[in-house]
């Protein structure tokens, strides 16, 4: 039996640090090419690093980890089955309690064994107060986590929350590697010690990341025994690398991958994701703040024009978080492509146009700035493609890169070309990004968007398990947010891959925003064969 999950946008994951191009050496003993992928060794190149590698301060609460395991994981369909659980939990009281029992022989990679004690340290050391872990209002429904004996936990909640059970796909950290040292700066955050398919064998920042097999995995040894991750912020720096031999496979943008799909002995792959790219609109900006002006923007923007031209079909329109495929999709709530009705939503506000076409009102420009990360082409090519499209409508929007430092002090005011989502369940997008309790907490709620019915909505849906009451709560949250937008959604997007196709058993998952270290087509590579 396995717990189906529903595929859907998820926690904004939004805020991950973003280094900068280094080089990264390919591995001397790897056969054929680039990087050794045709070996027993394999170099990616991505876009992302993490702060730390600790899951006590949040790396890895969504799976795929490669140094950890979490009571379940998900499959390819991205259905939940056990991990370091036996089995999937016992459900009782009325969804109130989740009894796991754990697999038996698990060992960390230092040798020490694994029990109920560090699954019951983990989630007590992330729910502690001096812990800076963003995420750990995730867990707001946990009251307790307690050992029942070393083989079994038992999680209580302090009201019924019906994905829980995700939750739970959380890595496992070690006690005896963690405990007695500062949670937020001690070495766990840079030595990890996992029970994973992989070790952690250095960490260079904003270089690489290099593992090496676990040779007592409890799932059985990798046969790719090297694995580094090259982090190389930039798209084109990353093609070129691909292209030079440096790299085995890398995440590119549509257009580069496709300057790939002809060559001999590569991949292109796409994987459906529910990663969406949205324009914060700040409710506290002199511009934005005006909901007719947000409403305008909403009406004005050519979404499949977006997925057509900067996507190259790799995507589809999005009109909020939840993709249109998925069940929680409130169908009615798709915002038609119409000009001529977002210009007369501006006048009956009082913005009329000026001289140099740019709307006014009380002698203030309908102009804001927008930002995106530098390097990121897709961002850039979004927010041009909104600004093109606002310009029509006589809102001027000045668009600009920099740095996440840059940019993170700006968010009150500015409006930011953001990202997020994650394919479970639709607490897990929602609530964060739209909540106000949530407001610039972090890279939470980036608008600081606010509205009561919204709030008692999402409330509401988290606390039953009730699917019918939850679809319609969030079908309510769905249709206010189209009548009040805080963000303009524009695409879900594909992640395209570029790989050598040296190995079998490659396949991809629906994908979360946050993609790199564990997702990509290499989610599973400790099962990868190499081709005969």
């Amino acid at each position: 039996m396995r717990l189906r999950v529903i595929r859907t946008a998820a926690a904004m994951t939004f805020g991950a640090v973003l280094a900068g191009a280094a080089a990264c050496s390919a591995p001397s003993d790897g056969k054929g090419g680039a990087g050794g992928g045709t070996g027993d060794s394999l170099v990616v190149g991505i876009a992302q690093e993490p702060d730390t590698l600790s899951p006590l301060l949040g790396y890895g609460k969504d799976g795929n980890s490669k140094i950890f395991d979490g009571l379940l994981r998900h499959d390819a369909d991205m259905e939940l089955e056990p991990a370091l659980a036996a089995k999937l939990p016992e459900i009782g009281d009325g969804g109130r309690t989740y009894t796991y029992t754990l697999r038996e022989g698990v060992t960390f990679s230092d040798g020490t064994p694994f029990d109920a004690e560090d699954v019951v340290f983990t989630y007590e050391t992330i729910l502690d107060e001096k812990t800076n872990n963003p995420s750990k209002g995730e867990l707001d429904a946990l009251d307790s986590v307690t050992a029942k004996d070393e083989d079994t936990v038992v999680f209580r909640l302090r009201y019924p929350y019906a994905p829980f059970a995700e939750r739970t796909v959380l890595p496992i950290a070690s006690k005896e590697a963690a405990a007695g040292q500062d949670v937020n700066t001690g070495p766990y955050n840079t030595e990890p010690v996992g029970t994973g398919p992989y070790v952690l064998t250095g960490w260079s920042r904003g270089e690489k990341l290099t593992f090496e097999a676990n040779p007592g995995y409890w799932g059985g040894a990798p046969e790719v025994e090297r694995l580094t991750m090259a982090v190389i912020k930039d798209d084109d720096v990353r093609a070129t690398r691909l292209r030079s031999g440096d790299l085995d496979a890398a995440v590119l943008p549509p257009a580069l991958a496709d300057t790939f799909a002809g060559d001999d002995g590569r991949r292109v792959i796409r994987a459906r994701t529910a990663d969406f790219r949205a324009v914060t609109l700040p409710t506290a900006g002199p511009v934005t703040g005006d909901r007719a002006v947000r409403r305008a923007l909403d009406t004005a923007v050519d979404r499949q024009a977006i997925v057509d031209s900067v996507l190259g079909g790799a995507g589809r329109a999005a009109y909020g978080p939840v993709p249109t495929g998925s069940p929680w999709f409130a169908e009615g709530t798709e915002r038609r492509h119409d000009p001529r009705r977002a210009k007369e939503i501006l006048e009956d506000a009082g913005w009329k146009a000026g001289e140099d076409g740019v709307r006014r009102r009380d002698g203030r420009r309908a102009a804001f700035t927008l930002w995106y990360p530098s390097g990121d082409r897709l961002r850039q090519e979004h927010a041009l493609a909104y600004a093109a499209d606002a310009e029509e409508i006589g809102i001027d929007i000045t668009v600009e890169s920099g740095t996440w430092e840059v940019i993170e002090p700006r968010m009150k005011d500015d409006a930011v070309l953001s990202g997020g989502g994650s394919p479970a369940d639709p607490d897990f997008d929602l609530y964060p990004l739209l909540h106000s309790s949530l407001a610039l907490d972090g890279f939470n709620n980036m608008a600081a968007y606010d509205n009561p019915d919204v709030d008692r909505a999402l409330e509401e849906a988290r606390r039953t398990n009730d699917r019918a009451a939850r679809a319609e709560a969030y079908a309510a949250v769905q249709r206010e947010l189209a009548e009040n937008p805080g963000y303009t959604f524009l695409t879900h997007i594909d992640h395209v891959y570029v790989m050598d196709d040296a190995w079998q058993g490659v396949t991809t998952q629906v994908e979360p925003h946050d993609h790199g270290l564990g997702a990509g087509p290499w989610w599973n590579v400790e099962d990868w064969r190499p081709k005969k």
